[in-house]
């Protein structure tokens, strides 16, 4: 069974016990400005695990694709990739733990045909300081599956993941108990640091042993949550089942949910019986045609090829949503990763345009199961090959620019200077300094380190404010703003004209920025004037509600959306105003006010006089204008 037949085997089995299956959420996520990408498969479903009707019922199954760009530097050894797919059922207030566990269970062993005795597991092992109780129940549940397996179940308290490295598993465990920073789900981690008001709760995750030796570099003693890569992770069992209410204090909910995750790839290595996820079915035909180009071998040029593969895997994908390089955002991710692809191609001898004969490869694996792709196949080609054939000039450029720093030597912060302003990777300036014959001081990798981690303290400060990820940017300021842009999105459209379409936002707690498609810069009497209808429409007070409708029905009522937007068979539709008075009819899923009245108003309800105003108005790129606007 490949990977391809285990993500339509898992989609089947859930939807023979009465699970709705939907359509992966982008990876771009609508409406939700505090975080780049889709991080995990929970994450579009945080607003129904929260309390919201979902239209597909209450029992879910996905394959949601996922792109986690903070794994990048982690990308080389056998099980970490930027790009992967999670295998997802839901439980929104039916069925818990028990039938869970069994339905998983029932999967790896009867459908995929995993050897469960290579599987363990892990479960809470409680918190008395919080009334929490070891989860004994899951742990039962386990026992009784092994038992029937023929399999021993011995238990073993852990704790933490230090006491495992000291401890060790032992022979006849398999069942192992670890404490809130490895088997308690929440936003932000551990009881301790969930936030108060979320919904959190104990889980029980899966491990599969493929027996490698242990590498003792990482502690002591191999247990599954060691890091050396004898045991992986291949999928995790969410039981929410609790509410932290205020600090050192947790109630039960009523509605209790089960958010479950497998990664579709790990469990394809799983099934192969080896550990290094890129001789899956979704990884090896990439690793293939990387051999035919280069003339490499695999075994000897592992890294290079394992980089390459992930990489355009995720570029892939982030063109498929609509995605394109740029110096900003989503938009430098993804050309971040082409660079690097193209940078490791050298590495391999492949100095030519190469992303013509990789990408539709890519595509070819995803054609049967995702129809956006098939649907924009060539366009996705035409865009990554774009984007190479510009590196190149680009590297060229760069190699010119370095010939005029290097008559004295070549310094640290001149090859951090190349990167950073020319895109010219750090390792080929190098390699082409010492070709030229070029000075470089015995230093210059503590000074495109010294800088480049200048480089990142600044991209981590100023992404705190935008990007805080899950359920982050919920503030009244967040709503008000975010509810304004909903207003000035409709008033530009009514004054700049129906071409108006959205390219991308941001808001904040100070200010909204709004990016939309335009020949030339809007007047200072239109911005005037889209002012003046955003601020009646607050005076009126309008009420704002939303619904979920099938997406093709959103859009014959007159929705409208962002431009690369893809949505699934549903979508929810905010509305501000009724009738002949509405305002704005519009697909997303982020923070709104109650009503435009609030926007004048303070927390407490009582007016504060302030008005919507334009800030700013410039070009963001060719063809498309930026304009920025605050509450003040």
């Amino acid at each position: 069974m490949n990977a391809q037949e285990i993500r339509n085997s898992y989609i089947k089995f859930f939807e023979s016990r009465g699970h709705t299956a939907i359509k992966r959420a982008p990876l771009v996520l609508t409406g939700d400005p505090t975080t780049l990408f889709t991080g995990s498969g929970m994450q579009p479903m945080i607003p129904y695990l929260l309390g919201e009707s979902h239209p597909g019922g209450k029992r879910i199954v996905d394959s949601q694709t996922c792109l986690r760009a903070q794994d990048i530097d982690d990308v080389g050894d056998n099980r970490h990739t930027t790009f992967f797919e999670m295998l997802g059922n839901w439980s929104m207030g039916d069925y818990f733990k028990e039938q869970q566990i069994r339905w998983m269970w029932e999967f790896l062993s009867e459908v995929v045909g995993l050897d469960m005795s290579k599987v363990y597991v892990t479960c809470y092992i409680g918190d008395e300081r919080y009334g929490i109780p070891k989860d004994t129940e899951a742990a039962e549940v386990w026992a009784e599956l092994y038992e029937k397996a023929g399999l021993s179940h011995a238990q073993a308290d852990i704790g933490s993941e230090e006491a495992g490295y000291e401890r060790g598993a032992k022979d006849g465990e398999r069942i192992f108990y670890y404490d809130g920073s490895k088997n308690w789900w929440s936003r932000n981690g551990s009881p301790e640091t969930t936030p108060v008001g979320d919904p959190c709760g104990p889980d029980s995750e899966m491990f599969y042993d493929f027996g490698t030796p242990h590498n003792s570099e990482f502690g002591e003693h191999c247990h599954p949550n060691c890091d050396c890569g004898r045991f992986m992770e291949i999928g995790n069992n969410v039981f929410m089942a609790y509410r932290k209410v205020a600090e050192g204090q947790f109630e039960e909910l009523e509605q209790k949910n089960i958010d479950h995750g497998s990664g579709l790839e790990r469990i394809a290595a799983a099934k192969l019986g080896d550990p290094d996820v890129f001789k899956i079915s979704l990884m090896w035909p990439i690793i293939e045609k990387l051999q035919v180009l280069s003339g490499k071998k695999y075994e000897s040029h592992t890294e290079s090829m394992r980089v390459i593969a992930d990489h355009l895997r995720a570029a892939t994908f982030l063109a498929v949503d609509g995605c394109v390089p740029s110096n900003k955002e989503q938009g430098y991710v993804m050309r971040r990763l082409l660079r690097r692809a193209i940078r490791y191609s050298f590495d391999l001898g492949i100095e030519q345009n190469f992303l013509e004969e990789v990408v539709p490869v890519i595509a070819d694996m995803y054609v049967d199961d995702f129809p956006e792709v098939a649907e924009n196949r060539e366009t996705i080609i035409a865009v990554l090959v774009k984007e190479e054939k510009a590196f190149r000039q680009t590297l060229r450029k760069g190699i010119a620019q370095m010939k005029k720093f290097a008559h004295d030597g070549l310094t640290g912060a001149e090859l951090f200077m190349l990167y950073d302003t020319y895109g010219f990777p750090v390792e080929l300036a190098v390699e082409e300094a010492y070709k030229q014959e070029v000075a470089l001081p015995d230093d210059w990798r503590e000074q495109f380190e010294a800088k480049m981690k200048e480089q990142r303290e600044r991209s981590q400060t100023a992404a705190k404010g935008a990007f805080k990820g899950g359920l982050g940017g919920q503030t009244m300021a967040h709503r008000r703003l975010h509810t304004a842009n909903h207003l000035m999105y409709a008033a530009l459209k009514k004054v700049v004209g129906e071409h108006v379409t959205q390219h991308g936002s941001n808001i904040t707690e100070e200010r909204l920025r709004f990016d939309f498609n335009n020949d030339k810069k809007v007047t200072r009497e239109q911005l005037d004037e889209v002012e003046r209808m955003v601020n009646a429409w607050i005076d009126e007070d309008l009420p704002v509600s939303y619904k979920e409708y099938p997406t093709d029905e959103a859009f014959n009522m007159g929705a409208i959306g962002a431009f690369g937007d893809r949505y699934g068979e549903t979508v929810k539709v905010y509305q501000m105003g009724e009738g002949d008075r509405r305002a704005s009819f519009e697909i997303c899923g982020g923070p709104h006010a109650d009503h435009t009245g609030q926007l004048s108003q303070n927390d407490d309800g009582t007016p504060n006089g302030k008005r919507f105003k334009i800030t700013k108005e410039e070009s963001s790129s060719a063809g498309i204008r930026r304009v920025k606007g605050v509450l003040a």
